[in-house]
């Protein structure tokens, strides 16, 4: 069977009738209508929650706790899928996938989690709208997850006749850099959310330590899908040893805080073995990380480059950091900077 994507978008299309943000700006020479899914030239397949129609012979709909299931005489089968697809329920594999990438990002995980989506399957990507900054960044998402980018009016086989778009697979590292607030954890989580197992490795100290502090861990646990397991631990190192599948460290500059304060290096005087106890720390996170296995997308703060730390241990551990950073960097296959939310690719 052969499916025609009339439309891609949310149902106001992209861009909006008379939207002028800059996301509907960007959108403007590459108009697209809501999504569509027609099957075969003959009917338009619904999406989960629509109404059925009547399909003709040779055609199977079936719902399902992932979506609705189409199969066809000729034996390809399509997933429309959930916005909220169940993870922990086993289904069979399908031929290809239609997902809502700006709706739920993190069905993609989630399919691939239950068995929906095996290797050989093709996950289209639909649903654009201004709640992405453009068109160029929605491809940019879609390619990372291994997600077809499809325009309006395309003709997609199924089963597919192209092999779907690769991902990172471990071993393989990711550093992601940045200032406060600079996007950098939301940019690390993107990279990961269409995995289906993830090891969050938390380093910084418990939540109920601060309330400010707790807030902050709130937030971030919030954005994170269920199935993610989450490690709160100093011990990166022995994480990264024993991980498969994707693990997402956040971050290096809480990790460093609390291996400076292990070895004394908060103090006001610290001792002269301080810096080469730290050292030994330092080198035995850096050689998991170059031996790990997993997929690993490790989050780290950039500093200094303004204002000059006004305490000794201060500038201590901005120097510190900056050389975990660059041993780091040099065992990544890749490094990014995020910059106001944007992302910069580093050579």
């Amino acid at each position: 069977m052969n499916i025609r994507l009339t439309g891609t978008a949310k149902a106001s299309g992209w861009p909006a009738p008379g939207c002028h943000c800059a996301s509907c700006n960007a959108a403007a020479t590459n108009r697209r209508a809501p999504a569509r899914v027609l099957v075969d030239d003959a009917f338009t397949l619904p999406a989960p929650g629509e109404a059925a129609p009547d399909v003709p012979s040779g055609f199977d709909l079936i719902d399902t706790a992932q979506g609705t299931v189409l199969r066809s005489a000729d034996g390809g089968t399509l997933l429309y899928a959930r916005t909220d697809p169940d993870p922990e329920v086993g289904a069979e594999s399908v031929d290809l996938v239609l997902v809502d990438v700006v709706a739920a990002p993190s069905a993609v995980g989630a399919l691939r989690r239950c068995g929906a989506v095996a290797p050989s399957t093709a996950i289209v990507g639909l649903g654009g709208d201004h709640r992405v900054r453009s068109p160029a960044e929605l491809e940019r998402w879609c390619r990372l997850w291994g997600v077809l980018f499809p325009s309006d009016n395309q003709v997609l086989p199924c089963p597919p006749k192209a092999w779907p778009p690769s991902r990172p697979h471990g071993p393989h590292r990711l550093l992601v850099l940045g200032g406060a607030r600079s996007g950098k954890s939301t940019e690390a989580e993107l990279r990961v959310l269409a995995e289906p197992e993830v090891t969050y490795v938390a380093t910084g100290p418990a939540a109920d330590t601060d309330a400010e502090w707790g807030r902050r861990v709130a937030a971030h646990v919030d954005r994170r899908p269920d199935w993610w397991r989450t490690v709160e631990t100093q011990d990166a190192a022995s994480v990264l040893r024993t991980a498969r599948g994707a693990v997402l460290l956040d971050c290096v500059g809480t990790w460093l805080t609390a291996a400076m304060d292990r070895c004394g290096l908060w103090e006001e005087s610290p001792s002269a073995e301080a810096e080469e106890l730290l050292q030994r720390e330092v080198d035995d996170l850096v050689a998991a990380y170059r031996e790990t296995s997993a997929y690993v997308v490790a989050v780290s703060n950039e500093v200094g480059a303004g204002v000059v730390p006004a305490t000794p241990s201060g500038r201590l551990f901005r120097d510190w950091l900056g050389r975990v950073n660059q041993l780091l960097s040099a065992q990544s296959e890749e490094a990014v900077l995020t910059v106001a939310g944007r992302v910069v690719d580093l050579p």
